[in-house]
């Protein structure tokens, strides 16, 4: 059997169960102590063994300090009960072995404890003084009390001190100089230790026969001692009446040896009869004195017992009244806090309403503001049916002005066809460089159609004139070549003036195509290409006014060939300042439709910044019923609070009028016992004086009473007022105990669930260990453990230091 305790701050704990602290320590019917509740385990194997010293090791208390790093703050006491049984003869013999190792003492200036260490450190040097002053009192034989009950340690380990037993101290000591004194106080504690001397008999067990056989030898030894005390007495007898015994019939020294080897040899009667008699009284006192110890043994135990429940109890007296201060104390915060929050809340609820009569003005404001969106909304929506009806008819328009250009084109086509056919024929009597720069000329520009093919009509027509001119010319014609290649290089950029139109009236085209994809680009536009339209017909007016003067000229031209050069250069003129004005034109129009643009993407813009202006004004407006249900709720409340004031105030001012009426009542009655008692005494001047002192007495209770009375309404008025404070102050409170009340039930919810998974996982650990240790103690001994009722073990992991060891044990 092992067992493993703890002596912490004078407390004994078991090692191997933690949740067992404060054991009791008692005495059994041979006066040994032991310890009261303390767990057996029985071991069947050196592995076992030491198992159960790792884990009452790892339970230890210890902690650090500047001397050590895991320094003990506890004495480990670690017994083991030894039974021996010879299987012949069926002798028992028990022992019990006891390996003890001390705390070591310790100097707070080397250790630096501090707080709990500190007192811990107390307590062990205490225990330590206590187990010198039991060595030396042991080691002294002179002293009749041995204080062993100074410690629980010390009374623990009585018997190994100084009992049946045998005891070795190992001491651990510094050689160092800085540790001189604590090596030297430890070397006397063994050297005191070492001068105990104690005597040991055999702890064996008897059988039946054993007993049956020493009980009939001391009923012997009973038997000769009485023949003894018998002879001796009829010698004593003898004696008394002065009969002297001869010595044939004095008992020898040899026999009363054989008949008790425990009697001594008595020299006279009268010693002897006086011994006898102390003797008696000796053993009565004595069995009378183990009587009384054994019962104040028992008083003691049942005093301990209680002193322990008594503590116990005013442990838990103690805990409750420190719950109860904390409650209080948390109440009273509680209370403060509440307070602190009532003020909060009265400062919010006037910035509550003065932000509720601020949000009634914004309100009002942003409906008036949003009334004036939807009709600005409105106004806008006819607006876009307005451009849209006009977009519709630009379209149309736009479309007839292509149908225009595209007769135009098959117009300019037919021209060049009809030309084509014309300096066909003409190519017999023309040159090929002529034809082609005619026909480039032609083919550049539509408004010249008509003036080329009056050219070409006049041509056929004058081409025998010129012919017979030719001769004419020939004198003339460097002159002519001269102003002929003059002519073909303006001619070369006219060319190139004439292809960037072309190219610019591409991208007209294309910019005409992109319009009519994009709509919303002339949603404006119909207005101002009303305008245009009649630009444009007066435009193509003058056309026909230039194209008329143009033929007019070229009619001039043809009836003076000398001035064929001049009307050239004007014919160029004309035609440069019509692409000037075209191109101008073409801006124009160009910045018209990017202004256009611009102002369709302004327009869009602003549509959907108003979408969102309407949408925020929507959910303010949602937010602003929202609060104004929740005010509804609130002002509910607030009447139906004012309702229970008002009933309130009516009951209370009933109960005034009724003291009032009291009041007037008590009045008129001592008025008239006033009246009563002074008519017949009118006289008498004694009697009148002690009527005014009545009188008097009377009104200043009466007034005494008013001014009571007056409290009473303000103190009324005020619980009246305090009323629905305190009434919303319980129920917040009850309220706040409800919330607690909840968390409690689910923190002892969560508690009792984590217990049932540590117990889980205790339950396997000791599976898993149960299994690792059957298996690794294959090879050990065959012993059956007895199975012993509310049997249970307990592990846990600590850390120890070494000190000084005991080491006892008791010899068999």
């Amino acid at each position: 059997m092992q067992r493993i305790i703890q002596h912490f701050e004078n407390n004994i704990l078991q090692r191997q169960i933690m949740s067992k602290t404060n054991l009791p320590v008692h005495e059994n019917k041979n006066r040994v102590p032991y310890v009261k509740g303390c767990t057996e385990r029985f071991v069947s194997s050196p592995e076992e063994m030491m198992q159960v010293i790792d884990d009452g090791k790892a339970n230890r208390h210890v902690a650090v300090t500047n001397m050590n790093e895991h320094s003990s703050r506890s004495h480990s006491i670690f017994l083991i009960n030894i039974k021996q049984e010879h299987l012949d003869t069926a002798h028992k013999l028990t022992g019990k072995l006891y390996l003890v190792d001390l705390a070591g003492s310790e100097k707070v200036s080397k250790t630096g404890a501090a707080g709990a260490v500190l007192d811990e450190a107390k307590m062990i040097n205490k225990s330590l003084s206590a187990l010198g002053n039991v060595i030396s009192a042991l080691a002294e034989g002179t002293k009749t009390h041995v204080p062993y009950r100074d410690s629980k340690m010390t009374r623990i380990l009585q018997d190994s001190l100084g009992g049946n037993c045998r005891t070795t101290i190992i001491i651990c000591c510094s050689p160092s100089a800085f540790n001189e004194a604590e090596t030297r106080s430890t070397l006397l504690f063994g050297q005191r230790a070492k001068s105990i001397r104690n005597t040991v008999c055999v702890n064996l067990e008897l059988t039946a026969e054993e007993w049956k056989k020493k009980y009939y030898k001391e009923k012997q030894k009973g038997v000769n001692m009485k023949e003894l005390v018998d002879k001796l007495q009829t010698e004593l007898n003898q004696w008394k009446t002065g009969v002297c015994v001869p010595v044939t019939e004095k008992l020898s020294d040899k026999k009363q040896e054989e008949l008790s080897d425990h009697v001594p040899i008595v020299s006279n009667g009268l010693a002897s009869e006086t011994l006898a008699m102390e003797n008696s009284q000796y053993e009565e006192n004595i069995s009378n004195l183990y009587k009384l110890l054994d019962d104040k043994d028992e008083e003691i135990n049942l005093q301990t017992q209680l002193v322990e429940k008594l503590r116990l109890q005013m442990e838990v007296q103690e805990e409750f009244l420190a719950s109860s201060q904390r409650d209080c104390t948390r109440v009273q915060e509680e209370l403060c806090s509440l307070r602190r929050d009532n003020e909060d809340m009265r400062r919010e609820v006037r910035e509550v309403l003065s932000a509720l009569e601020e949000l009634a003005l914004n309100y009002d404001r942003k409906s008036q503001e949003a009334s004036n969106s939807t009709h600005t909304n409105h106004t806008l929506g006819s607006q876009l049916a307005v451009k849209n009806e006009m977009l519709e008819a630009t379209r149309s328009e736009l479309v007839e002005l292509q149908e225009l250009i595209a007769s135009q084109k098959r117009r300019t086509v037919d021209v060049l066809h009809v030309l084509l056919r014309d300096l066909s024929d003409m190519g017999a009597i023309i040159c090929v460089h002529e034809i082609k720069m005619v026909c480039e000329d032609g083919v550049s520009l539509d408004d010249e159609f008509s003036a080329v093919q009056l050219f070409l009509t006049k041509l056929k027509s004058e081409l025998k004139s010129l012919i017979i001119h030719t001769k004419q010319l020939e004198s003339t014609h460097e002159h002519t070549s001269f102003k002929i290649l003059a002519s073909d290089g303006e001619l070369a950029s006219c060319h190139l003036l004439i292809s960037q139109y072309q190219v610019k009236i591409k991208s007209l085209t294309e910019c005409v195509q992109k319009a009519e994809e994009t709509r919303r680009a002339l949603e404006i536009t119909p207005h101002m290409l009303a305008e245009q339209l009649p630009k444009l017909h007066t435009h193509e007016s003058n056309q026909d006014l230039c194209e008329l003067e143009k033929q007019k000229e070229l009619l001039k031209v043809n009836q003076s060939p000398q001035s064929q050069g001049a009307s050239n250069e004007r014919h160029r003129e004309t035609q440069s300042k019509m692409l000037v004005q075209m191109h101008e034109e073409f801006n124009s129009k160009q910045r018209m439709l990017d202004e256009l643009k611009e102002f369709n993407e302004n327009l869009v813009l602003e549509q959907k910044r108003l979408q969102c202006e309407y949408e925020t004004l929507r959910m303010r407006v949602q937010e602003k019923e929202i609060n104004l249900q929740k005010l509804i709720v609130s002002n509910e409340k607030t009447e139906h609070t004012s309702a229970e004031l008002r009933d309130f105030e009516e009951a209370l001012a009933q109960q005034l009028r009724s003291l009032h009426s009291l009041r007037t009542m008590f009045v008129q009655n001592l008025t008239t016992h006033v009246e009563k008692s002074t008519a017949p005494d009118c006289e008498n001047g004694e009697s009148r004086v002690l009527h005014k002192h009545k009188v008097s007495f009377l009104e200043n209770n009466l007034e005494q009473l008013s001014k009571v009375h007056k409290q009473l309404l303000q103190e009324n008025a005020d619980l009246s007022c305090e009323l629905p404070k305190l009434e919303k102050r319980l129920r917040a409170m009850m309220e706040r105990v409800k919330a607690l009340e909840c968390a409690l039930r689910e923190t002892k919810q969560s508690t009792a669930q984590d217990r049932r998974l540590y117990r889980q996982e205790v339950d396997r650990i000791k599976d898993t260990l149960r299994a690792k240790s059957m298996a690794c103690c294959g090879h050990s001994a065959l012993i059956a453990k007895p199975i012993r009722a509310g049997h249970h073990h307990a592990f846990s992991v600590t850390a120890g230091r070494g000190g000084p060891i005991v080491y006892s044990y008791h010899h068999f």
